[in-house]
């Protein structure tokens, strides 16, 4: 008997690559199981997940803009109109489980497959529950999370703790710190931070490493510098006259090279930098985007701060802040290794195999 599986939500490469980990997960446990992604349409899913080999339905759903009120007057007539298409994806495709992963869609597709008696599962990334997935929990059967401490939004009994999906290419990377610094055009002989604020970039990073550049190339410091698309080029000039120290990079496809290059590395705090972190196991330094969610990136930070497996630096407190920590701790032989030591216990390398194994049970 063949099984279907509704996979929901996107938005972000944080909600995306998890959901490609699971769906791919589903294929190597059942074969023959039939797969449908359901995303909001012009966002990065309706391109990402093609390039995975799925199927994706696109809704028209947008969030809350809290930025410019004007905006949300169609708000309500886009969520009766998803809702309606959430029902007719359910009545073409039969699943027999519903996955939300968070993001717009997942709402719509999860709140249908509920009220027509079809199983749903919520893989909850953060360590601060959204709105709508405290909603959905309440009639979700299982409830897939990260972080312990969860049961302050969701039934006890539905919380099943499994750590969050990485991709197989980081999880499972071979590649040697040699190769990968020589990919990048680095030497063998410097310590190297890894600076990278999401796939967008980070403001608050880009801008607060670019007074540090001179100060990295004279203490013989490498740097890898993911800054998005926003900030490329004024980073690129800003750093061309250290250019055997400094390497610029819009966007980096091979994170695992970039992850076993680093020494220490620079990041914000959302749910799947977090894993990807656990998982290889470095030194790193948290620049939490204060302006997520319920700043969920803050809870998620300090969640490994509390275990000394982690430093933070408030958003607002990078430009005082940043050349100090950093050069501070790449001198700190003794921090590295207890960092190192500590964020590695909390990495899951099989998660997407054990949320995989989760669906199934809900068929």
């Amino acid at each position: 008997m063949q099984r279907k599986v509704i996979i929901a939500g996107g938005g972000t490469g944080g909600h995306i690559f998890p959901a490609i980990a699971i769906a791919n997960a589903l294929k190597k446990l059942t074969p023959n199981i039939d797969i449908l992604f359901v995303g909001a349409t012009g966002k990065m899913e309706m391109e990402k997940v093609p390039q995975a080999g799925y199927p994706i339905e696109g809704l028209e759903i947008a969030g809350f803009n809290r930025s410019n009120i004007f905006k949300n007057i169609l708000l309500p007539f886009k969520i009766w109109k998803s809702l309606r298409r959430a029902k007719a994806i359910l009545q073409s495709f039969q699943p027999d489980a519903v996955v939300g992963v968070g993001g717009y869609a997942s709402f719509p597709m999860l709140n249908s497959a509920q009220k027509n008696g079809i199983p749903t599962l919520i893989q909850e990334q953060n360590s601060f529950a959204g709105k709508t997935n405290k909603i959905l929990g309440k009639k979700a059967k299982k409830i897939c999370v990260a972080y312990d401490g969860m049961d302050k939004f969701f039934p006890a009994d539905k919380l099943v703790f499994t750590g969050n999906p990485v991709r197989s290419n980081i999880s499972q990377s071979a590649v040697t710190k040699e190769d990968a610094l020589q990919h990048f055009g680095l030497r063998t002989d410097r310590q190297t931070i890894f600076a990278v604020g999401g796939s967008l970039g980070a403001k608050s990073i880009n801008e607060g490493l670019q007074p540090l550049l001179k100060t990295i190339a004279d203490k013989n410091i490498q740097l890898i510098w993911q800054t998005g698309k926003l900030y490329y080029e004024t980073a690129k000039a800003a750093a061309a006259p250290y250019e055997s120290h400094i390497k610029v990079y819009d966007f980096i496809n091979v994170m695992d090279f970039a992850y076993k290059a680093a020494d220490v590395v620079l990041s914000r705090a959302g749910a799947l930098a977090i894993a990807e972190l656990c998982v290889v196991k470095k030194p790193v330094v948290f620049v939490p985007y204060p302006f997520a969610a319920e700043d969920h990136q803050t809870s998620n930070a300090m969640n490994l701060v509390n275990k000394h497996a982690g430093l933070i630096i408030k958003d607002d407190e990078v430009k005082a802040q940043l050349g100090n920590v950093l050069l501070s701790l790449l001198q700190n032989r003794a921090l590295m290794e207890q960092l190192e030591s500590n964020i590695g216990k909390l990495g899951n390398p099989n998660a997407d195999m054990v949320i995989a194994n989760q669906v199934l049970e809900i068929i």
